[in-house]
């Protein structure tokens, strides 16, 4: 089909104005044999890396630059003019500052709608999402995350929901939808021990005709001829330097680079194509807890997501990738100091996250034990009177309050003594109103202008694959 003649027949009449601007500027100039103009995408994978901000895109490649002497796979595409490159508006219907739910579901529906909400507008109607098109179009579709599966990011491509926090009730969706490849974590709503109702989700996937798998090898053993569910913990996955660094979680759970492999895999034959989102969503829960090596070592796992996907598009031709995150969390960044190079490179040292720090702690913990803990997690020799600052919040832990961080550890001040010792820095621990990176590789590209809405990102998608806005 004609993309000219596609644009005319009207299919794309909600493209935001940002594409159809008579003052837009000239798109970087790209090599040619990286893209084919008006070629179509048969395939679409989507990078998220979940609440980076630009100091996180900037860190985790000046983190890589330092250690390994070669830069992050993102970047790098950025270096070597590969890509077509924006900055996307992600506010949702109900706030400049976006959540998750609100952000994906802009990609997903094509419409902004309120901050909590999964693909239902303002007033109540539910827009078909972008998975279930392209599902209806003949195209095999699927997710993975380092979050729940049935999380606000994966969830916004691919069901309906007043509620984001409706988890069990898009689990259940999942299965009507028979979706291809669904991994991360999330086994509290599958599981018969975990779900209010008792049903036992994974049994009802099977009956479907759906290997379910529990763990890495398990997942790589999986055949490549029947839908995957794959549940590897609880909640979210565990970070990725606390996992690298405790060979049982090593064993058990893949990587994000490993269920995007598994997932390409899966889908790559398929005679109509296939879609599929890969969310690093811990990225956001690191931010919200001013986690240092939660946040730069799982940026870094996305960024090995990030070169197997356009590992796989180089080498298939046919295949566009989109590489972005839904909005900015925290804003951290290198301060300035004379000893900033030397403090920044110490996380290199760094063997655990702040999470595990501070869940290693109780009320009837020493202070010499939390410095012991912090200086072999940090490598950083913590006075008496810190010790003493962190301790002091165990004596009322609250185990009901707060969405990333229920027990109400102290996260903020555990970061604040490291901000001495690595010169990073944070404005806050929640989401903000960034306009957010957007980087696109292949066929399908050329459409990218340099500034988007979020909205916009639904329709060319659909543009790019010749999939009609009919539905």
């Amino acid at each position: 089909m004609n993309r000219r003649k596609f644009f005319r027949n009207g299919s794309l009449f909600a493209l935001g104005s940002s594409l159809l601007s008579p003052f837009d500027l000239k798109a970087t100039t790209l090599d040619p044999d990286t893209i084919n103009r008006n070629k179509k995408a048969k395939n679409i994978i989507v990078l998220v890396s979940d609440g980076m901000s630009n100091g996180t895109l900037n860190m985790a490649d000046l983190y890589l630059s330092r250690k390994t002497g070669k830069g992050s796979n993102w970047l790098q595409l950025y270096k070597d003019n590969r890509v077509n490159r924006a900055l996307m508006d992600m506010a949702s219907a109900s706030s400049i500052v976006t959540d998750s739910a609100a952000a994906s579901s802009s990609w997903g529906s094509g419409f902004r709608i309120n901050n909590g909400g999964l693909n239902i507008g303002t007033k109540g109607e539910a827009y078909v999402p972008i998975w279930q098109k392209f599902k209806k179009a003949g195209k095999m579709a699927g997710c993975v995350t380092t979050v729940p599966i049935t999380h606000a990011t994966p969830a916004g491509f691919c069901v309906n929901s007043k509620s984001r926090n409706d988890q069990e009730g898009i689990a259940e969706k999942y299965l009507r939808l028979k979706f291809d490849i669904m991994m991360g974590g999330g086994n509290n709503y599958f599981s018969s021990e975990y779900r209010k109702d008792k049903v036992d989700m994974y049994q009802k996937f099977e009956a479907q005709g759906y290997q379910v798998v529990k763990n890495r090898s398990e997942m790589l053993k999986a055949t490549l001829d029947k839908p995957i569910l794959g549940v590897f913990n609880n909640d979210g996955l565990p970070y990725t330097i606390d996992r690298n660094n405790n060979k049982e979680l090593t064993e058990k759970i893949p990587t994000l680079a490993e269920m995007t492999q598994k997932a390409i895999d899966r889908m790559k034959n398929h005679e109509e194509g296939f879609v599929l989102q890969v969310e690093a969503g811990k990225v956001d829960w690191a931010a919200h807890g001013n986690d240092i090596a939660g946040l730069i070592y799982d940026q870094t796992a996305h960024d090995e997501a990030v070169k197997v996907a356009i590992d796989f598009a180089e080498k298939d031709e046919n295949t566009l990738v989109i590489i972005t995150t839904d909005h900015g969390n925290a804003n951290p960044g290198v301060i300035y100091g004379k000893k900033a190079n030397k403090q920044f490179d110490s996380i290199q040292e760094y063997k655990h996250t702040n999470e595990w720090i501070l869940n290693g702690f109780g009320k009837e913990t020493s202070v010499s034990q939390i410095k012991q803990r912090i200086e072999y997690a940090n490598n950083i020799a913590l006075t008496t009177e810190e010790a003493n600052v962190l301790l002091s919040y165990y004596n009322s832990i609250n185990t009901e309050k707060g969405l990333y961080n229920p027990k109400q550890l102290p996260f903020h001040e555990l970061a604040q003594i490291q901000k001495q010792h690595n010169s990073v820095g944070w404005i806050s621990m929640n989401h903000s109103a960034d306009y957010v990176e957007l980087a696109m590789f292949g066929p399908g590209s050329d459409l990218l202008k340099p500034f988007i809405k979020n909205t916009d990102l639904h329709y060319l998608m659909l543009e790019a694959a010749e999939v009609e806005n009919n539905f």
